[in-house]
């Protein structure tokens, strides 16, 4: 969604939807990963639908599995949760996808760190 009000209701649902993974969430489900931020929220123009990006940082990648899968499948709490602070007519469906920029950018940081390191041999 695109615009002024876009943009404003893009950083709520960032927001308030970090709240409840960070708050409700992690008390019910202990095991999930230290490291969870929500990137980004994509609201479609008519407010049906949401894709919500997910970043998860955890050394165990099995770990930061099966948090995104808790993650997927407490969409509807979540949604639940988002009704009650969000004052809108129709909260829309949430759907998940994980946000993979940070380990892309560790993946950079490494190679140039690799880059300078030859270029010091040399």
């Amino acid at each position: 969604m695109k615009g002024t009000r876009g943009q404003r209701l893009s950083g709520e649902f960032q927001k308030e939807i970090s709240a409840v993974i960070s708050q409700q969430l992690r008390n019910k489900y202990p095991e999930m990963s230290a490291i969870i931020s929500v990137t980004e929220a994509d609201i479609a123009p008519d407010l049906k639908s949401a894709n919500i990006y997910i970043s998860i940082y955890d050394p165990n990648a099995e770990k930061a599995k099966t948090t995104f899968e808790i993650i997927k499948q407490n969409a509807g709490f979540i949604r639940h949760e988002l009704s009650k602070v969000m004052h809108l007519r129709t909260v829309p469906e949430l759907r998940f996808a994980v946000d993979s920029s940070m380990e892309y950018g560790a993946k950079i940081d490494r190679i140039l760190k690799n880059l300078d390191a030859d270029k010091d041999d040399e």
